[in-house]
């Protein structure tokens, strides 16, 4: 709890930072910008993955300097304060702000979080328009837009405003970065020492994540797009040239970034996961001999199931989330196996109990096809898990 507490305390003093001060560098940037617009440049920053979980993607900013001036325009602030956000989080509906940080102020630094900066081979009028683009976007009355992981964050702004200024979109084909070819293997790149987060993620999102994606979906993610613009070519009236003029390297530090060690195999879902499939076998095994079922252990087992397909429920049906639909995890793990956890304390309810377990090996069976046809791609310990469930519901049908 306490390095919870840790966090959000440094989350939100990286927020005021950013939010307080931005309107006063807008005001200097505008009244600079038509002086010095030859000598503006621009270039993308861009943060390795960090050791905090909201770190993990890494993070994309993008630079705007002249001789006197350097601000960070950073579309990854958000406001804590803003009215029911936790709410509107869970919802999927949170919104992130532009704002103005001059580089003393940019919280996105971090003793060996490589940080790489990119200058962009614009013209003057294109820089301009960058420049202008973005303090539009940093005004109190735009600054706020609705977040999408996938589709506008911190990275998809920058290469959108980009694209505007160049007139057209970039061409991120010839990146040969490359870490996955679904945005479920982008992410579980990513989450590769975040075992727990990468079981949330595969619960809840759905078959969209398992779609082939191209290279600019995959720009997403700010490592990517980093690596893409370093393949793009130019024509600013000299013949084809780089987009990128120069790179340099503001921090140095890990090609993988601050990324914490492995979790234990001790502590990993899959452990956990085989630990309560071995425990409900024990359970079977003496209720098969026995013939009958052990009702307070069905009660419990059923009822976190059902818990957890409340979560599936609300995520897919009532969220805003992006890539949730459909999710066949709803097949076996759904609110209805609550009457499971109820049933079987309720007289004269056996038949109902039956039918219902009935139908519960049906749709697992159900998931089962649509697992090894590839619909849609389980997290490993998703596999022991079903398999308690689909256990208990062949005893019970036995009774």
């Amino acid at each position: 709890m306490t390095h919870f507490l840790r966090n959000i305390s440094i989350i939100m003093a990286m927020m005021v930072a950013a939010w307080l001060p931005s309107w006063s560098q807008e005001t200097a940037l505008v009244a600079d910008s038509a002086a010095t617009v030859g000598d503006i440049e621009v270039s993308l920053i861009t943060f390795y993955p960090g050791d905090e979980i909201f770190e993990v993607f890494g993070h994309s900013e993008i630079l705007v300097a002249d001789s006197e001036h350097a601000y960070y325009f950073n579309y990854g602030v958000f406001d804590f304060n803003s009215p029911n956000f936790l709410g509107r989080y869970i919802m999927g509906e949170t919104d992130y702000m532009c704002a103005i940080m001059p580089p003393a102020m940019d919280g996105g630094v971090k003793r060996g979080r490589k940080m790489i900066k990119q200058d962009l081979n614009l013209t003057p009028e294109q820089a301009r328009q960058v420049l202008e683009m973005l303090l539009t976007n940093a005004r109190r009355e735009n600054c706020v837009y609705r977040y999408r992981h996938f589709s506008d964050n911190c990275s998809t702004r920058p290469r959108d405003i980009i694209e505007k200024a160049l007139g057209h979109e970039i061409d991120c084909s010839k990146c040969d970065y490359i870490v996955g070819e679904t945005l479920r293997q982008v992410m579980s790149h990513y989450t590769r020492n975040y075992p727990w987060e990468q079981f949330g993620i595969d619960l809840v999102l759905g078959a969209a994540c398992d779609t082939l994606i191209d290279a600019r979906t995959q720009t997403f993610v700010p490592l990517f797009l980093m690596n893409a613009l370093n393949t793009v070519e130019v024509d600013n009236g000299n013949g084809p040239e780089k987009l990128v003029r120069h790179t340099e390297v503001l921090v140095d530090g890990d090609d993988n970034g601050l990324v914490l060690p492995p979790t234990p195999w001790y502590l990993h879902p899959l452990t956990m996961a085989f630990l309560l499939l071995a425990f409900t076998v024990l359970i079977c095994r003496k209720d098969w001999r026995l013939r009958k079922a052990t009702r307070w252990f069905d009660t419990v087992l059923f009822t976190i199931a059902a818990l957890a397909g409340c979560i599936i429920f609300f995520v897919e049906f009532i969220s805003t989330h992006e890539a949730v639909l459909p999710n066949y995890n709803i097949l076996w793990l759904h609110p209805l196996l609550l009457a499971l956890a109820i049933l079987p304390w309720i007289k004269g309810a056996k038949k109902s109990l039956r039918w219902a377990h009935l139908i519960n090996i049906a749709l697992i069976a159900t998931m089962a096809v649509v697992w090894i046809s590839r619909l849609q791609v389980a997290n490993t310990a998703f596999y022991p898990l079903i398999a308690a469930l689909l256990l208990r519901s062949i005893v019970n049908v036995r009774k």
